[in-house]
């Protein structure tokens, strides 16, 4: 099963659905985003991008309210607070470490 986020107009995840395999693969089986996502917009319409639970796809899992950043192509959670920074990895870092002393 392959898991594919629907975008709106400004990248922003309005949900995440399950497509069965057969529908994103050719003809040899090998599965392809791009007959995932086409599959979807016949049957739903909209704008889809393939997501993985095991973070190989885009750095997240898609979750609702995630944008994709095709700049990193990465899905990115919400900014929790203003001054946070983007790590290389996708998420979100406070501008000051935690404590290591206790």
């Amino acid at each position: 099963m392959a898991h594919f986020a629907e975008l709106n107009a400004n990248n922003v995840v309005l949900r995440v659905v399950v497509v069965d395999n057969k529908d994103t693969s050719d003809a040899s089986g090998v599965e392809k985003e791009h007959i995932g996502a086409a599959h979807l917009e016949k049957i739903l319409g909209g704008t889809w991008k393939q997501t993985s639970y095991n973070g190989k796809i885009r750095k997240n899992y898609a979750g609702i309210g995630y944008t994709y950043r095709s700049d990193i192509d990465a899905f990115v959670p919400p900014k929790p607070f203003p001054s946070w920074i983007l790590n290389a990895n996708a998420q979100w870092e406070a501008p000051v470490a935690m404590p290591t002393d206790g």
